[in-house]
């Protein structure tokens, strides 16, 4: 897909450069099959949208987000299409990347590795499993 459509591969690496802190972090985690010998990659493009964070073998996207993205109709669309395209989707507030550490990499481990499989809707960590397998 690389190449296949310019504009988007711009934009994502835009995106790469404006990481926030909580971001920063934990792609220092990610990198480089650190977790548990996951592979993860940076604002992969998913349809129209970019993921933060996405394992390709797991089908997973790790979101993390700031209070603006609360009860957002926006992310409830993109949620939804990349439910039905197979991704599954797990979003962690910034403060808590920082503060939580190490509850949010045992988190993405129990996604990666199938043992949180149920939808998970709180104010502070939201979980909705593919309704698609891939």
């Amino acid at each position: 897909m690389r190449g296949a459509n310019g504009k988007r591969i711009t934009r994502a690496r835009q995106l790469r450069r404006v990481d926030n802190d909580a971001e920063a972090w934990l792609w220092s985690e990610l990198r480089g099959r650190r977790l548990n010998g996951f592979k993860f990659v940076r604002q992969l493009v998913i349809g129209p949208y970019f993921a933060d964070f996405a394992c390709r073998e797991k089908m997973v996207v790790i979101e993390v987000d700031g209070s603006q993205h609360a009860g957002s109709e926006y992310d409830r669309k993109r949620n939804e299409f990349m439910g039905m395209n197979g991704w599954s989707v797990a979003r962690f507030w910034n403060v808590d990347v920082i503060t939580k550490r190490d509850s949010v990499l045992e988190t993405i481990v129990a996604i990666c590795e199938d043992r949180l499989t149920e939808r998970v809707t709180e104010t502070d960590f939201t979980f909705l499993p593919a309704t698609v397998t891939a």
